[in-house]
């Protein structure tokens, strides 16, 4: 009787196990909503992040395409220069110039400032490259030198709050930039032989040429050089170009003749206005 007793005894002891069970699983559920509820403002939270980050790519998209747009018309204004006016356009174009800087570039500082702008830098890479175009070309026109990226900088530093990390132009895209500003000089090269300036199509060519050299030395060790690699074959095209023009008017300039006004017995149009047709 004794034995059944404590065998009865255990048996009881065995059914209040469920209990203690049921009490178990219920603080593991009551931790298991905690921690999903945890999750979900966790996921919450970098919804919202990453949504901030594509509205934050779009505007800056935007302020890069109105950089580049208005870059383009600083180049467009700079191709007008001549001998004869070569302040006046330089003028209107260097205060052009400074009206993108204080004006569309602003924009894109006040986006990008106090950011890890280089996460967006494909978004706005394409406008700075043309800034950085338009600005050493006006440079060049104006003192035939180059503008240096820290020169250009230090330009951005008054646009940025001074107690947030401030915009700056990095090493590539201001090399890109360069390799653009490669093709508008052979433009102005050819323009200036057409008007007489050869001398002036000379320096441009020496100009390009050290350029050319100088980014051919660097393109190997650049990690996310694939544009300009690119690139570097359509600057070696606009060398080209520019040597090949200024070559043929140094061999055959001294055979050129004009066309029409001439009465002297070299003339091949002697008698031209006599012909009967």
């Amino acid at each position: 009787m004794a034995e059944w007793n404590t065998n009865h005894s255990v048996a009881g002891a065995a059914l209040q196990i469920p209990p203690k069970k049921a009490r178990t699983m219920s603080r593991t559920s009551e931790s298991s909503s905690s921690s999903s509820s945890s999750f979900k403002e966790a996921f919450g939270n970098y919804a919202d992040y990453l949504n901030n980050l594509n509205e934050k790519r779009e505007r800056v998209v935007k302020a890069s395409r109105d950089i580049t747009m208005n870059s383009k018309k600083v180049i467009f204004q700079v191709h007008r220069i001549s001998k004869y006016n070569r302040d006046e356009v330089l003028d209107k174009a260097e205060k052009d110039l400074a009206a993108v800087t204080k004006q569309y570039m602003l924009k894109l500082v006040k986006e990008l400032q106090g950011t890890d702008f280089w996460k967006l830098r494909r978004a706005y890479s394409p406008g700075v490259q043309e800034y950085v175009e338009a600005a050493t070309f006006c440079k060049f026109c104006r003192t035939g030198t180059l503008l240096h990226l820290d020169e250009i900088n230090a330009t951005l530093l008054p646009l940025s709050e001074p107690s947030v990390e401030p915009l700056q132009i990095n090493v590539l895209d201001y090399l890109l930039g360069l390799a653009d500003l490669t093709g508008e000089l052979m433009r102005l090269a050819i323009g200036r032989i057409s008007d007489g300036e050869l001398e002036y199509a000379k320096k441009i060519c020496q100009f390009v040429r050290d350029i050319y050299r100088e980014l051919t030395l660097i393109v190997p060790y650049i990690d996310d050089g694939s544009d300009m690699k690119i690139k570097i074959d359509t600057m070696l095209q606009s060398v080209v170009k520019i040597e090949n023009a200024c070559f043929s008017v140094h061999v055959r300039g001294s055979e050129y003749m004009p066309l029409l006004g001439s009465n002297e017995p070299s003339s091949f149009l002697l008698g031209v206005s006599d012909v009967e047709l």
